[in-house]
Order: C-alpha cells, then sequence, then structure tokens
C-alpha cells in the first residue's frame, strides 16, 4: 500500500490538493481535522470514497445524507462541537472560577467555526459567564488575537477546533499564553502535551482507530454509503499541572481525580 500524503497551511490550498489526489487515482481519500478538508474531498470526486474525521454536524454540513445511511461516497466521524464546547466552558469555569471574561479564539475560515461560536455563546449564556470572541486565520493574527486578550485583561481562553490552530500550537498558541499568562483550555490533548494548560475532546486513539478501520473496511469492498457516520465514545481530560502551578493556579481536586491524565 502507498499513501499519499497532502496538506496546506491555508484552507483555500485544500481544493487544489484534493485535485492532484483524484489525479492520481487513490482508492481512498482521508480527510481529517477540519470539515473544509472533507468539503474539498467531495468538491473534487463524486467517485473516490472518501472517509472523514472531523467536528461539526455532517448532515447540515452537506458531507452526507443522514448519519445511519450517508449515500454517495463520503462517510466518516464527526464530533459533536455543541458538546465539546460546553464541557470545556465548564471545566474551564472550575479552574478558573474568577474570570469575568473569557476570550474565544476561532478560525473565522473554519467552514464551522460560525455554528462553533454560536453553541459558544449558547454555553456561556446558559451560565451567565461573558465571552470575548478573538478571530484569527493567519500566524500573526493569532499573535494579534493573544495580545488583544492581554490588553483585555481577560481571564481565561478557549482554544477553537481548527488545524491552522493545532498546527500553531507549540511555538505560538501555548507559548503566548504562557507568556501573557492566561489560562486555557484546548480541544486535544496535544496542547497540554507541548506546554498548554487544559484539553477535553475525543480520545484521538479511539477516533483515528475507528476511521482507519472504516478505510481498511472500504478498501476490501465496502461501500462509503453504506457505512454509518461514526461517533466517538471515548472523551478525555488533560491537565499540564506544571503549566498550573507557573499560572498560580490550585487545581481543585475534583478535577485532578476527573482528569485521564495529569501531567507534572
Amino acid at each position: 500500500m502507498t499513501i499519499e500524503y497532502r496538506g496546506g497551511e491555508h484552507y483555500e490550498q485544500l481544493s487544489a490538493l484534493a485535485a492532484e489526489l483524484v489525479r492520481h487515482r487513490v482508492a481512498v481519500i482521508f480527510a481529517t481535522e477540519t470539515v473544509n478538508s472533507a468539503k474539498a474531498a467531495k468538491a473534487a470526486t463524486s467517485t473516490i470514497p472518501i472517509v472523514f474525521q472531523n467536528g461539526g454536524d455532517p448532515v447540515r454540513l452537506g458531507l452526507v445524507a443522514s448519519f445511519n445511511r450517508p449515500g454517495g461516497n463520503v462517510t466518516g466521524l464527526a464530533v459533536s462541537v455543541a458538546e465539546m464546547v460546553a464541557k470545556r466552558l465548564e471545566l474551564l469555569r472550575d479552574l478558573v472560577p474568577q474570570a469575568d471574561t473569557m476570550g474565544y479564539l476561532t478560525n473565522p475560515t473554519n467552514l464551522i467555526s460560525e455554528s462553533e461560536t454560536a453553541d459558544m455563546h449558547a454555553a456561556a449564556r446558559s451560565v451567565g459567564q461573558q465571552m470575548m470572541v478573538l478571530r484569527a486565520s493567519t500566524t500573526d493574527e493569532i499573535d494579534m488575537a493573544l495580545a488583544t486578550a492581554a490588553k483585555e485583561r481577560l481571564g481565561a481562553l478557549l482554544v477553537g477546533g481548527d488545524g491552522l490552530l493545532l498546527n500553531r500550537r507549540a511555538h505560538q498558541i501555548t507559548a503566548l499564553a504562557a507568556h501573557y499568562g492566561i489560562p486555557a483550555t484546548y480541544p486535544t490533548r496535544v496542547y497540554p502535551e507541548a506546554g498548554g494548560l487544559m484539553s477535553y475532546g475525543d480520545n484521538r486513539f479511539e477516533s483515528w482507530g475507528l476511521s482507519g478501520i472504516y478505510v481498511g473496511r472500504i478498501l476490501k469492498g465496502d461501500k462509503p454509503g453504506d457505512l454509518p457516520v461514526l461517533q466517538p465514545t471515548k472523551f478525555e481530560l488533560v491537565i499540564n499541572l506544571k503549566t498550573a502551578k507557573a499560572l498560580g493556579l490550585n487545581v481543585p481536586l475534583h478535577l485532578e481525580q476527573l482528569a485521564d491524565e495529569v501531567i507534572e
């Protein structure tokens, strides 16, 4: 088996990259990290099977006809964004209860940014939390967004699920959060592993494994339209105690007990 990898720093590159894979006549396309990649793949081919792995409602986003009977050439794994942002907000409020206003960092070029932001506002209103949205779609804008968070004295920050933000986690986002002394929570464990404070999201080992099984079944002859869209069943909370200490935060005992992993 040969695997052709394609990826871009900016979402506008995805259409050309998907078309390139189609020209290679690949047997299946695995589109991950963002719905933008899945949409680009679907626009590029109606015959090559596509397996996606991203957040958002795939029916509302036009990827599949339904969860149980996707139809067409697309299926995959979808993470409920509304549930994730509400839980991340709850956990961050437990850790930083004194934060009057929190920030929400999102990439506006991500196709689920608008709905994800709406879900965050809804979750914040339900608990009376003030929120400020920070938008960044380039590395320079990430710098400006974190500087704005510091200037506005935001008490904490939630980072949305996005490929660009994920790629900039180690040398920019978590580093700037530490520099400005801003407690932040993230969508996946690779952030606290890179020095971020805390993450809550689907267990990537399970999610990638489930997606891989679907790719394997399709290679063996199954039709993607007959494979129901999967949803992850395992979620994990990861807390970096070293970062918490550097920020002057005392992690409540109940949060430590809830954590699937504590980094010391």
